[in-house]
């Protein structure tokens, strides 16, 4: 049965049923994904990342089937009802809904009209009515159920308790079952309505965020996610009442063919009034049920797909290296909150400023500010997006016009930064452990200055669901978003690389093969016995075993330490093999340090001669010569400002810069200057069409933009990317 799983998910990716033999054992011998794709290329063929993560859902999800389908005919063959007909039926369900549909009859029940007919014997009369070979009228065969023991008074209510058996076993018949949801899907319609709540707001006049949903009407087969989660959060909200309105002529008429076939004309009326029952009260709203959550299911995979690679795409945002950074946490009435961090990110100073208003005190801040940026040498101030930015901005941008005119030479530049879930980190228990003398704000503060610095370091202390680039997340499961965000965090950490003797424990448990709970015993190891000199010193931390270090060594760099294989991704299982390697080409290890490696990678007649395989070859050669390179390194830099625009500065026509702040299905979201995103609608991405966002922007892209439309009373811009950005 297993190879049966492992020959229909290969089928499904395109692989080789080697290849999803060998993930299957080393996924079920406990290697983590991350390392599977860096370090076990031979054995499977070079899956990458993406591929092994949907091969191990898929293979959870057929086996959890496949478990799910025993218990089910262990179940049916104790009622002594399993056929060999229904156990093939079973045993070829390729879905959990197709499998619940055939278990459905077997299924216990709770009390129900028709069991209570059952219970009182009219299951004979329910046959007499659905045979063909019924003679005489029904009536009169109903009046011998009449009994005043089992409360069946006279012969309508026994027909009425027969018509429940007929319904009732419709409702079960998995074939009708089958063919009426995939006909509800393919003609039905999603519609909405005015729910209680929206009926109130428009008789008091008011506008709504669902107003196009008043009277709104969509086929299912076509309804994208986005309008989906939309009309879901509306009907939660009880400003809509949603339905799906299924072709009901059609459905009629295919159950009534089908369940009055051979039926006599004097027992029709009686099976057909049982049919129309039946797909009213029973089947109508439990496939409309189903469908709804099909098409919730569906839809959260996709806003959880567009969240998790606007996620990834933020966390891969290159490093701002070697620069010191004034952190910024803009607000009102309790003051902006600074933070000056040197370019490793230590904290240098922290001080709170009151130039917004109700203080508006400018001057003061100001004197601030020269004092700070002298004295630390500050390059860049980073800027929170939240409450008082567009002020703070301004300041700031008055504030460098006038340093840079005193400091000839110098050049101070600001960049805001999503501080999204800057505030959760600030007040949670990790940043008190972090820095236990400083409050609520100025840990916030120091955030926003980090996240500008290395926003991986920073970003992965907090919850990726807090982190607010996606759409729809609080209406989501819960689960499945932090378990998909969990493990896009977990590939760019361990893409990335992380420093054994300077990463947090956060940027740690990431790391392929470690717990958290390894994580804080690396850092208490750290602490107690110094920096880590080698890779192997790792074996020294309690509860990091031989398969924890197999797992998480190659991962894990140590700079300036006693073997400079251990600064690059090369796992410490193929350090004879880097070194065979590097005495091949005439090198020695310590030039991999120096840089001196060169040329390696185009040797690959040594490969064969050494007995090292392609892809191993191919990864040891590229990383000794660019030891420890970092990916984002490819990434656009963020877009750095001296001056800042105003939205009444903006008129249709104009072409700017902006940096794309998130991506969502109808468009995406770009930060030109002004506090207030622009959207570039999915229609103005490109002169081509556009199957989705994700085809042509990533978050963190700079692009050129060009001004559609301003509407400062609403807050909204209208943008365009066509033909700008080549």
């Amino acid at each position: 049965m297993e190879t049966n799983i492992l020959k229909k998910i290969a089928e499904e990716l395109g692989i080789k049923l080697w290849q999803a033999e060998a993930a299957t054992e080393l996924i079920d011998s406990g290697c983590t994904i991350p390392f599977i794709a860096r370090y076990r290329k031979e054995a499977t063929g070079a899956m990458d990342d993406e591929v092994l993560r949907s091969f191990d859902e898929r293979l959870k999800y057929l086996r959890n089937l496949e478990d799910r389908k025993q218990t089910v005919l262990a179940a049916i063959e104790e009622q002594g009802k399993l056929t060999d007909e229904l156990k093939a039926k079973i045993e070829a369900a390729e879905t959990a809904a197709v499998l619940e549909d055939l278990y459905r009859p077997y299924k216990p029940k709770r009390k129900t009209r028709a069991s209570v007919a059952r219970e009182k014997g009219l299951q004979g009369l329910a046959d007499y009515l659905l045979s063909k070979n019924s003679a005489g009228d029904p009536v009169k065969e109903a009046e011998k159920y009449i009994s005043e023991e089992k409360e069946i008074p006279d012969a309508q209510t026994a027909l009425g308790m027969a018509q429940d058996i007929i319904a009732d076993d419709m409702s079960d018949d998995a074939d009708v079952r089958a063919w009426i949801r995939k006909k509800t899907l393919d003609k039905g319609f999603v519609t909405c309505s005015l729910g209680a709540e929206g009926k109130k707001l428009v008789e008091a006049g008011e506008r709504s965020v669902y107003e196009n949903y008043y009277e709104y009407s969509e086929p299912v087969s076509k309804i994208p996610g986005h309008r989906v989660l939309a009309v879901n959060r509306g009907e939660k909200e009880k400003i809509l009442s949603v339905s799906v309105d299924a072709p009901e002529e059609e459905i009629d008429r295919y159950i009534k063919r089908r369940m009055l076939r051979g039926v006599t004309d004097a027992c029709s009326p009686y099976v057909e009034a049982a049919v129309e029952d039946g797909y009213k009260r029973l089947i109508a709203p439990s496939i409309e049920t189903e469908i709804r959550n099909s098409l919730t299911e569906a839809a959260e995979e996709g806003a959880i797909k567009v969240f998790g690679s606007n996620l990834e795409q933020l966390l891969m945002q290159p490093p701002m290296k070697d620069k010191t950074v004034l952190g910024w946490d803009p607000a009102f009435r309790t003051g902006c909150k600074l933070a000056v961090c040197d370019p490793t990110g230590k904290i240098l100073k922290t001080a709170v400023i009151y130039p917004t208003a109700p203080q508006n005190r400018v001057a003061e801040s100001v004197k601030v500010l020269e004092e700070l940026c002298d004295r630390y040498n500050v390059d860049i101030i980073s800027v929170g997006n939240g409450t008082a930015s567009r002020e703070s901005e301004k300041i700031i941008a008055d504030f460098i016009r006038s340093y840079d005119k005193q400091r000839r030479g110098r050049k101070l530049q600001y960049a805001i930064v999503n501080e999204a879930g800057a505030s959760v980190y600030s007040a949670s228990k990790l940043a008190t452990e972090e820095h236990p003398d400083l409050n609520v704000g100025e840990r916030s503060s120091a955030s926003i200055a980090r996240r500008l610095q290395d926003p991986l370091s920073e970003l992965v202390k907090i919850d990726p669901k807090a982190i607010g680039v996606g759409q729809y997340q609080h209406d989501m499961n819960q689960k499945r978003l932090g378990e998909v965000l969990a493990a896009i965090v977990e590939k760019c950490v361990n893409m990335v690389g992380v420093d054994l003797n300077t990463a947090s424990p956060s940027l740690l448990s990431y790391v392929s093969g470690v717990s958290r709970q390894i994580a804080a015993n690396i850092v208490a190891y750290r602490d107690e016995h110094g920096r880590f000199s080698t890779r192997r010193e790792l074996l020294k931390v309690p509860k990091l075993g031989p398969k924890a270090f197999e797992q998480c060594a190659g991962f894990l760099r140590i700079t300036d330490g006693s073997e400079p294989l251990d600064a690059t991704s090369v796992h410490p299982e193929s350090y004879d093999a880097a070194r065979a390697i590097l005495k091949e080409c005439g090198y020695g290890a310590d030039d991999i340090i120096a840089g001196k490696v060169r040329g390696i990678a185009s040797r690959k007649d040594i490969a064969g001669k050494l007995g090292i395989g392609k892809y191993t070859f191919a990864d040891i050669a590229a990383e000794l010569e660019k030891p420890g390179r970092d990916p984002r390194e490819d990434v656009q830099a963020p877009v750095l400002r001296s001056d800042v625009l105003e939205m009444s500065d903006l008129v249709p026509g104009m072409e700017l810069k902006g940096t794309v702040r998130n991506i969502v299905d109808f468009g995406a979201f770009v930060d030109i200057g002004v506090h207030q995103d622009g959207l570039v609608h999915i229609s103005e991405l490109s002169d081509r069409f556009v199957k989705h966002p994700l085809d042509v922007v990533k978050v963190g892209d700079i692009v050129n933009v060009k001004v559609l439309s301003v509407d400062e009373k609403r807050g909204k811009i209208a943008l365009s990317m066509k033909g700008l950005n080549k």
